[in-house]
């Protein structure tokens, strides 16, 4: 049974959505409060964390920071106040969704599935010198492992299965993250620049070109 962990100090919405969860087919743990819910995730290890910005002590990026040395468990953020800059730093920490408070449940289950649908096995590709293993969401460069983020996985699969092809960032925002780009929305590219940095590392001409204003690219070789 898919494991799902809830980490909010809400006790009441914990109980609420647990339980609306469970009606789902899912299996769910829940934590009040950073500490504990970084010391569960890891010794726990779930499927996919839900994880709020408010929380005592470590606020949930403090936890985001810290899980993502640790773990690519998919995180879904929840935050209330839906400031573009909460957004943008917890997608630059690795998040791989976030949720507004107050949500739908049904769309929030919506947004889980979604995510845990795109981490299904797929057979192993490789072009060029990239190598993608969805099965255990792991992509070399030049025979070197990518450190990759399962959000910054799914993006770089979107441009891996068209290869060659110019990608516009909605196609890749819908097909990656289940959702349109919306207006100064950057969430996609602050994946490909993560991704990019993690290419260079590696070898210095990393394979996504950009098409200002258009989208990206995976060429079949690097430039």
């Amino acid at each position: 049974m898919t494991s799902i962990h809830i980490i909010d100090d809400d006790e009441a919405l914990c109980e609420l959505l647990g339980e609306y969860l469970r009606d789902n087919g899912f299996n769910v743990i829940t934590s009040h409060d950073g500490t504990s819910g970084l010391d569960t995730t890891l010794r726990e290890q779930p499927d996919l964390v839900l994880l709020d910005v408010m929380l005592p002590g470590q606020n949930g990026f403090d936890v985001l920071r810290a899980l993502r040395k640790e773990s690519h468990v998919p995180v879904l953020m929840l935050t209330a106040r839906g400031d573009e800059i909460d957004r943008v730093l917890g997608l630059e920490l690795g998040a791989d969704d976030y949720v507004g408070k107050p949500f739908s449940h049904r769309e929030l289950v919506a947004r889980i599935q979604a995510i845990l649908r795109r981490l299904q096995p797929q057979p192993n590709n490789r072009v060029g010198a990239l190598t993608m293993r969805p099965e255990s969401f792991e992509a070399h460069y030049h025979e070197q492992r990518l450190d990759l983020t399962a959000a910054e996985f799914r993006v770089l699969n979107v441009l891996f299965e068209r290869v060659g092809e110019l990608v516009d960032k909605d196609v890749i925002s819908r097909e990656a993250f289940g959702r349109r780009l919306q207006q100064f929305d950057r969430h996609v590219d602050i994946h490909i620049s993560h991704i990019r940095k993690k290419m260079t590392a590696i070898a210095p001409a990393p394979c996504i070109k950009t098409v200002r204003g258009s989208g990206y690219q995976l060429l079949a070789e690097s430039p």
